[in-house]
């Protein structure tokens, strides 16, 4: 039997990733069809032992897994991860000799072996190795650059076979019978899990890439859907609705509509028509009937965007970037969103105009103006939210908010 390397997944708390990591830590962002900690885990040459995550998020991980968070110190020869790193080149990384340690040619430290039990001063002293082509979180929309590598690596471990190589569309360990009514076609894998229903007049295209239906999820009547893609358990995806390539929708979510490229964390509802395209959605999002939004510039350029609210506008490298929409966003019937744009946590909009740039946390957005959500009305929409699949917010996760609201990155600050 091969002995597992111990491992520890690290979020250094670097980059400008809210509303990403405003309420999970980096290795808790679902970028792919699996979280990035979902993904190292799985891997059978690892046992992840350990993570650690800046202070104000660590309450909220424990909550979350069953492993140590921020121990004191680690057993040397302890493999550490960068949690910012969605593809950790696991291979290079396991090469590592305590002591050592891989760095981008932009000097990200994306692993070291430990050669003391202080892991902190190897992490940043040990003899460093370079390493090329390694994607790293840095701003939100970097979950939109490395979004297609992450989900086609996971489709292959969740539907079996290599990349671009599944021969069979029905691998008899995962849906050796059709369901009745529905279309398939394409030589990629499609798996449907324990409990889910696909509804007869579904077309299942699994030309360019495989399909994974979770446990309990349901695909209505003339849905459907494009390969790469995946339906996370308990989510429902709604009658005529169109799921385009790499596109994930993550647990207990319900979606109608046109939706293609985006990865959605779970919990959230876009139950209605509308387009979504090249986006990332947190959780407990609801888009309201119609609600539309851009992933494309008239003049097919280079989109430009901005990490925070009155920060610098930067350049992404990406033409088709939709928007980062953080958890708790709340947008009106009929709203559009355009091109590039970033809703921080606690967003609520009911404007006409479209919602443009870079969106305060908390901004309750009207004809009348931006003004603060305030604390007590929003915790109350959250719970009505939460309670509609079961949960509540926890001590912790209301403490989260509750520092978030007084952020500076809170409408409640800015106009305070």
């Amino acid at each position: 039997m091969t002995t597992r390397t111990h491992c520890i997944i690290f979020d250094d708390g670097l980059g400008t990733l809210a509303p990403l990591t405003d309420l999970r830590a980096a290795m808790d962002i679902r970028t792919g069809v699996l979280t990035t900690f979902e993904r190292i885990n799985a891997d059978a040459r690892l046992a992840v032992v350990g993570l650690i995550v800046p202070e104000p998020l660590a309450e909220l991980t424990r909550e979350r897994h069953r492993v140590q968070v921020n121990p004191d110190s680690v057993t040397p020869g302890t493999l550490v991860l960068n949690a910012r790193s969605p593809l950790p080149p696991l291979d290079a990384a396991l090469q590592l000799a305590p002591g050592e340690r891989l760095v981008t040619t932009d000097g990200v430290t994306i692993a070291c072996r430990t050669g003391s039990p202080d892991w902190h001063a190897d992490w940043h002293g040990a003899r460093a190795i370079s390493i090329e082509n390694v994607a790293i979180l840095d701003r939100p929309w970097d979950v939109r650059r490395s979004r297609d590598a992450c989900i086609d690596t996971d489709l292959v471990h969740l539907c079996g076979g290599r990349a671009g190589q599944m021969t069979h569309a029905f691998p008899p360990t995962l849906a050796p019978n059709l369901p009745p009514g529905v279309i398939q076609f394409g030589p990629h894998a499609v798996r449907i899990d324990a409990g889910a229903r696909v509804y007869p007049a579904v077309v299942l295209d699994s030309e360019n890439g495989p399909i994974h239906i979770g446990v309990n999820a349901v695909v209505r009547p003339g849905s459907v859907l494009i390969g790469p893609c995946a339906v996370g358990p308990g989510s429902t995806v709604l009658d005529h609705a169109l799921i385009k390539a790499h596109t994930v929708i993550g647990p207990s979510c319900k979606v109608a509509g046109e939706v293609g490229g985006t990865i959605i964390q779970g919990f959230s509802n876009k139950a209605h028509d509308g387009h979504l395209g090249d986006s990332y959605l947190g959780e407990w999002v609801n888009l309201g009937a119609g609600t539309t939004n851009s992933n494309l510039l008239n003049t097919y350029a280079e989109v430009i965007a901005k990490a925070t609210p009155g920060g610098s506008n930067e350049r992404t490298g990406i033409q088709f970037l939709g928007a980062i929409i953080g958890d708790h966003v709340k947008t009106a019937i009929c709203t559009r969103i355009m091109t590039g744009a970033v809703l921080h946590t606690g967003g609520m909009f009911a404007q006409t105009a479209p919602v443009i740039g870079t969106t305060p946390r908390f901004a309750w957005a009207t004809d009348a103006g931006v003004k603060p959500f305030r604390l007590d009305k929003f915790m109350d929409v959250a719970r009505a939210a939460m309670k509609r699949r079961g949960l509540s917010p926890t001590d912790a996760y209301g403490k989260r908010l509750h520092d978030l609201h007084h952020s500076p990155l809170s409408a409640a600050v800015e106009r305070g």
